[in-house]
């Protein structure tokens, strides 16, 4: 048995960059302002600038962020919003949070994200948004999807929760739709020491309203047009943010290269790997398999000290919090198949190869034994 390989290795992360996050830390703390300020403003120029989008608000969570652009965009009671169940938990709160309807539309099977050929079918007089989630860092297919809400004159908020620097057709996560919501959770591919998230917009209204909504609906300091909340990003954070921002491109491709060695070393083993579409630059957040023997495999990769996770086992429409939305087991057959069959390998930038190489090799005996 060797030593652990963890799913995710923040600690190696932090000590490549540890004398850098040093300085900014202590530059804020010497500075006086720990919440928004100067370091925060930067943060969102340069974010927005690596989305190709022209408006970035940071606010503290991806799951705020999402709450906030619905928000934006005019959703509220009444309304429908059209995403996926095979999400993190988030999505279709962030829907509830801002008083609409979450509608679940399947996903496809070869990219684990919604399915633009089912989208319309879910559409009624009361659907407002569709909000496509990039799941594991791979984009959704957003011409159509694009196509469909310029037909019914729907708002588009991008889930880009996991796709820091993901592309479709060449076009980063966040700037295709009306707005792009991030989280900057510290698990994340670009992840704060803490929590975080930020939204990215084309419309300077939208990052107006956006950016009054996380700071107590101020336009300025106690004009409180509108009712909103305390989502602001702490100061520390947007300053650790930007460093981490420099190297997002090197860990991203760090990870592809892992992504494309376990290809090579999974291709006989007996489970299936992801997909990358031919319009994405996926990112690989998660690393996620399929097989029909997920306990199994998983006992097998714990029983060599090898860390997995699953991402995720209980599809939103089944999940208890959301009974009420009426949905039952069998009303999407893609996501509850993936639910049942996925199992996230270890990934981040600092993945060995030889680390690869175990995991495989404890996979394939064990598909082998079968």
């Amino acid at each position: 048995m060797g030593s652990v390989i963890p799913f995710l290795d923040l600690k190696a992360q932090y000590a490549g960059i540890s004398a850098e996050v040093a300085a900014v830390v202590t530059r804020v703390l010497e500075s006086g302002h720990y919440v928004l300020g100067p370091e925060v403003e930067a943060f969102e120029r340069e974010f927005a600038d690596y989305c190709s989008s022209p408006h970035g608000i940071a606010v503290n969570s991806g799951t705020s962020a999402l709450h906030l652009a619905l928000l934006a965009a005019g959703i509220g009671p009444g309304d429908e919003v059209i995403t996926t169940p095979f999400t993190f938990v988030a999505t279709a709160s962030a829907v509830c949070n801002a008083g609409a309807r979450p509608v679940f539309v399947d996903i496809r099977r070869d990219s684990f994200t919604i399915d633009p050929d089912l989208i319309e079918a879910a559409i009624t007089p009361r659907t407002k948004a569709l909000i496509p989630v990039h799941l594991y860092g791979q984009p959704a297919d957003m011409d159509p999807i694009l196509d469909i809400a310029r037909r019914h004159g729907l708002t588009v908020i991008e889930d880009a929760c996991q796709a820091h620097g993901a592309e479709y057709d060449g076009r980063r996560a966040g700037s295709m739709g009306d707005l792009g919501c991030f989280s900057f959770y510290p698990g994340k591919n670009l992840g704060a020491c803490g929590e975080g998230g930020a939204v990215v917009a084309r419309d300077a209204e939208h990052a107006k309203k956006v950016r009054m909504l996380r700071d107590w609906g101020q336009e300025r300091k106690y004009e409180h047009v509108m009712p909103g909340f305390n989502f602001r990003m702490d100061a520390i954070q947007g300053a650790i943010l930007r460093v981490k921002l420099r190297h997002l491109e090197d860990w991203t491709e760090r990870r592809r290269a892992a992504a494309k060695r376990y290809a090579r070393l999974l291709a006989d083993a007996g489970v299936g790997i992801p997909a990358e579409m031919s319009y994405a630059r996926h990112v690989y957040h998660v690393y996620a398999i399929r097989t029909d023997d997920r306990r199994a495999l998983q006992e097998a990769l714990n029983a060599e000290q090898i860390q997995s996770g699953i991402h995720y086992p209980i599809p939103v429409h089944l999940q208890p919090a959301y009974a009420s939305l009426g949905y039952r087991a069998g009303d999407f057959p893609e996501t509850e198949a993936a639910a049942r069959e996925v199992l996230s390998l270890p990934m981040s930038p600092e993945l060995t190869e030889p680390q690869q190489v175990r995991v495989a090799e404890v996979l394939s005996a064990r598909v082998a034994a079968r």
